[in-house]
């Protein structure tokens, strides 16, 4: 269940960057989770919420995942999503995105000074 220890580092870098900030309220948390990533982003969402529950600086904020394709580069100059097999040479690819899970953007209110 690596799902609950993704869902937790979004909240605490979430939650780090909030209070870096000086925000009273988190109201969105955006994540790209590649589908190489081998992860629920579902399930991911769940527990987020589920961790956030008693903590007031996130009432009422969501969080937000967008799948992110696979993407492969070839030394022979193949750019695609072909994972396996290089289309032009045989060889394997390197794959270049689609494995990550990065917190892209985080929407907060603060105070009107």
């Amino acid at each position: 269940m690596h799902e609950y220890s993704i869902a937790y580092d979004i909240y605490t870098t979430a939650r780090r960057a909030a209070i870096e900030n000086d925000a009273k309220e988190v109201k969105c948390v955006s994540v790209d989770v590649g589908k190489l990533a081998m992860v629920n982003p579902e399930q991911v969402e769940f527990l987020f919420n589920v961790i956030i529950e008693d903590d007031p600086l996130f009432s009422g904020a969501q969080l937000s995942c967008r799948k992110v394709e696979a993407r492969t580069r070839c030394s022979c100059g193949y750019e695609g999503d072909e994972r396996f097999v290089c289309p032009r040479c045989g060889k394997l690819p390197e794959i270049v995105a689609g494995m990550e899970i990065v917190v892209t953007n985080i929407e907060i209110e603060v105070d009107e000074e």
